[in-house]
């Protein structure tokens, strides 16, 4: 689950990480009265969306010259334009495809002086299985750019859960930003806190870019971007109050109701497998035969009929698919309960693309034996292999 960037400064500040003041504003008035409260006389005027990349964005309804997503303003007429601009128009990005995304929120935040910019993420390092730190010097809108040509710019290290953040790790964040002084003392303690904020709310990623130092020789988080555990959630129920599911894929939305693990894809074969290395496998060999799955759908061991009625129906929505396989190895999960909510889903949107189905494990025959008395048109595969080749083929053949 990901929250808005002036929901993550609140957050962070409840830790003690030192942000300017700002304000959200769902409306211009509301973007004009929040200047109001701020010393200026210089603010910044943010789009809130869920993506990266709004400084160098642009809105699909205004002309090409027009400025991005974030805006300089140093009167409140200046607050007042851009926010009507902003607001309720599409603004797209490098993280958010040629759809872009429909702004509905601001961030009113006093402006500050930069002298220079760092960046500071802590993630979780799956490969060691502890909070990694990503510190570099080369803060700001372009750190793609320099992940990408200077690696060498960026500096990694990971805390071992057993001892916690200690002043050592402090020290090497200062160390890696090159700061010395009172500046490493507040590098060393901000550090900190914001490792305290990682563990307190089961946070997945915290990305601050940048971190600015600022003419006073103050540190100060001048955007951030926050990511939780969704598993973890049942622990923070005033975390939860903060989603914005204006913000989520409709379908991966409708998907979540159900507890079901889907994510959209670019291909045009829908999946529907249950267990999610048998859906990696099943992409994959979809991709082997020439042609790009859809989504990612693991319909978990336990499904019930109503739950793959859901799925399917979710599959079909996306107006991409060209047709469908779906692959199942029943343990817990029954084959004639798959089978029963195939049909029943088919069924209930008037299915009109090509629909390969592989049945292996529990209850597979009475699987089978409903499938082929549904009078619908259903191709039955004997095994994977067969049934990527069999859906490629139908797929091509209805083209």
């Amino acid at each position: 689950m990901n929250i808005h960037e002036y929901q993550a400064k609140e957050l962070l500040a409840k830790y003690g990480v030192p942000v300017p003041a700002g304000f959200a504003a769902m409306s211009v008035e509301e973007a004009v009265e929040a200047s109001k409260k701020l010393p200026g006389p210089l603010y910044v005027v943010k789009a809130q969306i869920h993506a990266g990349g709004r400084g160098k964005g642009k809105f699909k309804e205004l002309p090409a010259e027009a400025k991005g997503g974030v805006r300089l303003a140093k009167t409140e007429d200046e607050v007042r334009h851009a926010a009507t601009e902003m607001l309720g128009n599409t603004l797209v990005t490098i993280q958010t495809g040629a759809a872009g995304k429909q702004v509905n929120r601001l961030y009113v935040t006093d402006g500050v002086d930069i002298a220079k910019e760092f960046y500071l993420a802590l993630l979780v390092d799956r490969a060691t299985g502890r909070v990694a730190f990503v510190v570099s010097t080369e803060g700001g809108m372009d750190i793609e750019t320099v992940a990408h040509d200077t690696p060498e710019k960026i500096h990694t290290f990971d805390v071992d859960p057993a001892t916690g953040f200690m002043p050592h790790h402090g020290r090497a964040v200062a160390n890696a930003l090159g700061l010395e002084g009172d500046l490493a003392k507040q590098a060393q303690s901000l550090a900190g806190k914001v490792y305290d904020a990682f563990l307190g709310t089961d946070a997945s990623q915290i990305e601050i870019n940048p971190l600015a130092v600022t003419e006073d020789n103050k540190l100060m988080v001048l955007d951030a971007k926050v990511g939780f555990d969704s598993n973890s959630m049942f622990r923070h129920k005033d975390l939860m109050e903060l989603r914005d599911e204006t913000e989520e894929d409709p379908m991966e939305l409708e998907a979540s109701k159900y507890d079901l693990a889907y994510i959209k894809l670019d291909g045009d074969i829908g999946c529907m497998v249950n267990g999610a290395g048998l859906a990696m496998a099943t992409m994959d060999i979809i991709k082997l035969n020439g042609m790009f799955p859809a989504n990612f759908l693991d319909v978990g061991g336990g499904a019930n009929k109503e739950k793959v009625t859901a799925a399917f129906k979710i599959i079909l929505s996306d107006p991409a698919v060209k047709g469908i396989l779906v692959n199942i190895f029943g343990g817990i999960m029954r084959c004639d309960i798959i089978a029963e909510g195939i049909v029943a889903a088919a069924k209930e949107v008037n299915l009109s693309v090509p629909l390969v189905v592989r049945l292996e494990g529990t209850n597979v025959q009475q699987g089978k034996d409903i499938l082929a008395n549904s009078g619908l048109p259903i191709v039955a595969a004997n095994d994977l292999g067969d049934a990527a080749q069999k859906i490629v083929a139908e797929v091509k053949n209805a083209a």
